[in-house]
């Protein structure tokens, strides 16, 4: 809604609040040069529990007048046109509770904040020398008349700037602006404006949440405007969740504002929260005992404490948690790793099973295909291994079974696979390796056995081994399978077997062995 028509919108609404006739009729009256002290005494006269209110205030210590004041005309006598007039408004005001309409809007809280607001605002001016502080207090009551506005005239989207300020989502004059194109401070101008407000009353209201918004010359207005704004800072105290920051505000402001001491600071602060309850008996406002500031940062402090206390100890407690689920994690790896060793780590000689041979052999299979490149195997048998058991027992076979893999383990690459194929035989997967390559591997390792000496502290005991290969493309060759590439190097170790053993042959399409140009016989 535009501002313009959401302002006639407001002026024309049925839930817009009117002044009570004395109200009214005093703006009026005070507007005129030509108006006596009678002729507002008269005026007020005419409602007799509005004097006895003002009468029960003017001899109070809301003014401290050592003699007694009887009658209004006194009153007004003393107290002057202006301050009168302040006391008929802020009366008038806080008769107006909510409108038809339910909303989240609290009308008492409001009043109450209203209320700290005017005395904190008279407070502060007190403390200004030379200060006018006739009409200060009614300014403070004023200063967020545009909420009230708002709420009794668009109670449900005014819910919406309620909830997005209790989220924590926007200030209130932001959500106002993004929600009626306009604020409270606008709103509330307009309004008593409409009503007849003069100028010293008005501008404060429009300018009490920014005092640079006021440009002009006038030092009156510009002393109520900053008083009225350092005032919303103490009611901050008083009122939010946030103290602290509040309080931290009001000391450096007022200092910049209105220049005032550290003197004149801390008895402001420090006489607050009586004045407030003062004010609330001479206004007939009902408000519980208002904590004082300095309890209000306690008990912020105290808080903001427990909350870094809690803090640390949750802090802490996930640290210790962290720890204790990277050892936990480590202890699984481990066990995991001891399952999978369990589950393709051959028992005996510490080298990978026939179990995770097949499983590795179909992964390089399935890469070689992908490639389109070759892939060796060496399928190896301990000659006359047998002997070995029948002579020196089985414990030396484990021996030898044991040796022999270290010495193949050792000397093949991080990327080759070594396994025990089954009893004494061994199968070794060379990726990428054609056939000249794993001839070239095969004769090392079967050299390499041939002259190590097998020393079990006991004895002394010669080992060798015979080896078959096979060679494949799997990606280019017609009908390749797993079990027919595993077949041609069985049958090239048969063939190195039956060629007297401890020689290396590679399997031919042409199914003829030859025995590999570097091997010697048994």
């Amino acid at each position: 809604m535009e501002k313009v028509a959401l302002l006639k919108a407001v002026l024309a609404s049925d839930e817009l609040p009117t002044l009570p006739t004395v109200a009214s009729q005093i703006i009026s009256l005070t507007s005129k040069d030509d108006t006596t002290l009678a002729d507002i005494a008269d005026l007020v006269s005419q409602d007799i529990a509005l004097s006895t209110r003002i009468l029960k205030v003017s001899n109070s210590a809301f003014y401290s007048f050592q003699q007694k004041i009887g009658s209004i005309k006194q009153a007004v006598s003393i107290l002057g046109t202006n301050a009168v007039r302040s006391l008929v408004l802020s009366f008038s005001f806080l008769t107006i509770r909510n409108g038809r309409k339910e909303s989240l809007f609290n009308f008492e809280r409001f009043w109450e904040r209203s209320l700290a607001s005017a005395v904190a605002a008279r407070l502060i001016l007190e403390k200004v020398k030379d200060a006018d502080t006739e009409e200060v207090f009614i300014s403070g009551l004023l200063q967020n008349l545009g909420e009230l506005i708002f709420a009794r005239t668009f109670a449900d989207d005014y819910d919406r700037v309620l909830e997005a300020v209790e989220k924590k989502e926007s200030t209130s004059l932001a959500a106002e602006e993004k929600i009626f194109g306009v604020d409270h401070c606008i709103v509330g101008y307009e309004v008593a404006k409409s009503w007849g407000f003069p100028e010293v009353l008005l501008l404060p209201i429009l300018h009490g949440h920014n005092p640079a918004g006021y440009t002009g010359k006038d030092r009156k207005i510009a002393m109520t405007i900053k008083a009225v704004y350092l005032s919303d800072l103490l009611t901050g105290i008083l009122f939010s969740d946030k103290p602290e920051e509040y309080h931290k505000q009001f000391r450096r402001e007022a200092k910049s504002l209105l220049g005032l001491n550290p003197e004149d600071i801390e008895s402001i602060l420090g006489t607050l929260h009586s004045k407030v309850d003062e004010a609330g008996k001479y206004f007939d406002l009902k408000i519980k005992n208002t904590k004082s500031v300095q309890e209000i940062l306690q008990e912020a402090n105290i808080r903001l404490s427990l909350i870094n206390l809690d803090y640390d100890q949750m802090n802490k407690q996930l640290i210790q948690a962290k720890i204790a689920l990277e050892n936990l994690t480590r202890e699984l790896e481990a066990k995991n790793r001891i399952l999978d060793n369990l589950a393709n780590i051959d028992g005996l000689t510490g080298i990978y099973n026939h179990r995770y041979f097949q499983t590795v052999l179909d992964q390089e299979i399935s890469r070689a295909n992908r490639h389109q490149s070759q892939i060796s195997i060496l399928l190896i048998d301990i000659d006359h291994f047998k002997k070995f058991n029948d002579t020196y027992g089985h414990q030396v076979g484990d021996f030898v079974l044991q040796e022999f893999s270290r010495i193949l383990k050792d000397n093949l690459r991080k990327y080759d696979t070594l396994a025990r194929y089954g009893g004494e035989e061994f199968v070794v997967i060379l990726p990428e390796t054609g056939t000249e390559d794993a001839l070239t591997v095969a004769e090392k390792l079967r050299l390499l056995v041939d002259t190590s000496v097998f020393d079990d502290r006991r004895e002394t005991y010669h080992v060798t081994a015979s080896f078959g290969h096979a060679c494949a493309t799997p990606a280019v060759e017609d009908n390749f399978t797993k079990s027919g590439f595993i077949s041609k190097a069985d049958l090239a170790l048969y063939e190195a077997k039956e060629k007297g053993r401890n020689r290396v042959v590679t399997y031919t399409p042409k199914k003829k062995w030859f025995p590999f140009s570097g091997s010697r016989n048994a």
